[in-house]
């Protein structure tokens, strides 16, 4: 009954917090946004140390801190979430952890734990799987910092530590598993000289197994002899390390230091953010730069060159018998503009591609403003969604004024396919992959109050604007073709191997990947081994480069396709660049059996399901762009040709 009453209060928090995204933005100002405004501290004032989710890279199933059993506080309380935090996963909760403001701890004992056969287990698993614990302070992550052997190189650091450590006594072949159950927290504040109010700016820790002691009965107050704050003895090593095995206890301790940093409140972010290997972004910007400009010289030498002779010539023609010699793009000019088959589908994956590219360019332009970094937690998929939802009165306008082009009379039938066939099939594989998790009790899976957040904000929101945008878009008068087009279909003749429809689509979405790739890399890091992106501005640029350079392919092999006299350019427009999709996904699939080391089934299954929804958006993304500049560049060429 309680975790019912949980989901349905997190669900409304949800639908509140969706409902007042505008307002948010609005009423953010300066550098600040809201719920991540700095906080000062006096010294002696307590600080609310925070538990997240256990997070592996082996299984990417996130479980909540509590699923172990660590010490837990008189009472469990959640923090609200966001949307995007509970579709990542997080699950924030308090812990016993007691701090005071720049008032040093040493081996404070938390608790003591004897664990059951149960409790084992768990633990071991959880280390076999190299599962970490992650931590808030002052809504910054615990890190443990990392410094690198050769001078010149920044500290890394690494989200959360490890439960435990796998290892062998000496003399002895038999691996044990070991619990960190010392940790050695440092907070870095930056200290204001005229108020003596400081703020966070640093959570790091270093984790210690250590096996410890204490003479006679344990009580409330007995003092460890392994770790005793009045003889200054302090953990430094796991040379005695705690295994981890039935019926044995484990006693939890820590030690708080503070340090004053001269790293200023506003820039605190920075060292968890710096990007050591900046010199792969620019190389991925130069690499995407040459196939732009390659293909936009070809764009040019067609449009300057060829296109501008042909016109020309085509226009002086004057004699029936020299009209009959015309030959190439030219001769179609009565077909090229003929409803395709499933005229109606491509309305639809052009208007949900509209409403794609939509909230990508907007999540992108509020990304480069710093409006969704690391610290506004589940701000990038939260606004993600929402941006979603309200894209679809362009979604609807888009796909209702093609139809209206194509003669068609039913654009309620097309509105209502638009606005659920996309979101449909994702919800569907999404539904599943959640069912997956739910049956690995897995913190990552979704409540059933969010999934009714979700549905509502769909239904609720998102099919109504698509609605209204195609009703919107269908009063409009239709867009009227350049040519006419003739009552019998013309014969296309016999194409050339190279002009194969399967080969020219495959061979089209090559450079559109081409262009992305190297960041796509970084993007799948990020999402997979854990690690933060932030670097917008490069991704931006990326996104412009990818555009472009669909655009620009789709041109060029629309104007082969013409020249070899076949008209049925409408579909192979949006399949040319859309087919990098297909690139996308084989790449997916290399990382997977490169770079990752997830051996369970259902962590693969979640792997490939999410990468199968990534590559059917990018497939739609890039399919429009390739659509709209052929339509734009077959309507150019052929309004410029006199037809008599």
């Amino acid at each position: 009954m309680e975790s019912r009453s949980r989901s349905i209060h997190k669900s409304a928090s949800i639908m509140i917090s969706a409902i007042l995204f505008l307002s948010l933005i609005h009423t953010s100002h300066c550098f600040y946004l809201p719920g991540v405004a700095p906080e000062d501290f006096q010294k002696g004032d307590p600080l609310k140390v925070k538990v997240n989710k256990l997070t592996s890279i082996k299984t990417q199933l996130p479980y909540s801190y509590y699923s172990l059993p660590f010490c837990p506080p008189p009472k469990i309380l959640d923090s609200a979430e966001n949307l995007g935090e509970v579709l990542r996963g997080d699950r924030i909760e308090n812990s016993p952890y007691e701090f005071k403001m720049r008032e040093p701890q040493m081996c404070s004992v938390l608790c003591r734990v004897k664990l059951d056969a149960k409790a084992a287990k768990q633990f071991k698993e959880k280390i076999d799987d190299e599962y970490r614990v992650n931590m808030i302070l002052d809504n910054l992550p615990l890190v443990v910092p990392i410094r690198r052997q050769d001078q010149g190189y920044p500290t890394v650091y690494q989200l959360g530590y490890h439960v435990g450590l796998k290892g062998q006594y000496t003399g002895s072949k038999e691996e044990k598993n070991f619990i960190h159950n010392h940790l050695a927290f440092t907070v870095k504040y930056h200290r204001d000289p005229l108020t003596d109010s400081a703020r966070i700016v640093g959570f790091e820790v270093k984790p210690y197994s250590i096996k410890h002691e204490y003479e006679g009965k344990w009580t409330g107050n007995t003092r460890l002899t392994t770790c005793d704050p009045h003889t200054k003895r302090t953990v430094v090593n796991s040379n005695t390390p705690q295994e981890v095995e039935a019926n044995k206890e484990i006693i939890f301790t820590y030690d708080v230091e503070y340090q004053e940093s001269d790293v200023k409140w506003a820039s605190r972010w920075d060292a968890y953010l710096l990007m050591s290997d900046d010199q792969i972004h620019w190389f991925s910007i130069v690499n995407s730069l040459m196939i732009v400009l390659f293909l936009s010289g070809m764009v040019a030498m067609i449009m300057l060159r060829t296109l501008y002779r042909d016109i020309s010539k085509y226009n002086e023609l004057e004699t029936l018998e020299e009209a009959q010699e015309e030959t190439g793009w030219k001769l179609v000019h009565g077909d090229v503009f003929r409803p395709p088959s499933n005229s109606d589908l491509l309305c639809v994956y052009v208007g949900t591609g509209v409403q794609f590219l939509g909230m990508v360019l907007v999540t992108m332009i509020f990304a480069v403003l710093g409006f969704l970094s690391p610290s506004n937690r589940g701000g990038l998929m939260t606004a993600m969604l929402l941006l979603w939802v309200f894209m679809g009165i362009f979604a609807g306008y888009a796909s209702s004024r093609l139809y209206k082009m194509f003669k068609g009379s039913e654009w309620k039938k097309v509105a209502l396919r638009t606005a659920c066939l996309f979101p449909g099939i994702v919800f569907a594989i999404f539904f599943v992959l959640n069912a997956l998790i739910w049956g690995q009790k897995s913190s990552g899976a979704v409540p059933f109050g969010t999934m009714f957040a979700l549905v509502v904000l769909w239904f609720g929101i998102s099919v109504p604007l698509v609605f209204v945008g195609g009703y919107i878009g269908f009063k409009k008068p239709a867009i009227e073709d350049p040519v006419k087009t003739n009552k019998i279909p013309r014969q296309i003749p016999e194409q050339a191997w190279y002009m194969n429809p399967i080969f020219s689509i495959l061979i089209g979405g090559i450079l559109p990947f081409g262009a992305v790739f190297i960041e796509l890399f970084f993007i799948l890091t990020s999402i997979w081994l854990n690690q933060f992106y932030y670097i917008f501005g490069f991704l931006f640029l990326v996104f412009i480069i990818l555009l472009i350079t669909c655009a620009e392919i789709s041109i060029v092999l629309c104007y082969f396709q013409l020249c070899s006299e076949d008209y049925l350019w409408w579909w192979r427009s949006y399949l040319t660049s859309g087919s990098s999709a297909l690139y996308l996904f084989l790449y997916a699939t290399f990382y997977f059996f490169t770079k990752l080391e997830i051996t369970k089934l259902v962590s693969g299954l979640l792997y490939f399901g999410y990468m199968l929804i990534a590559s059917y958006a990018f497939f739609v993304l890039t399919g429009t762009i390739g659509f709209y500049a052929c339509f734009w560049f077959t309507r150019l060429i052929y309004s410029s040709v006199k037809i008599d």
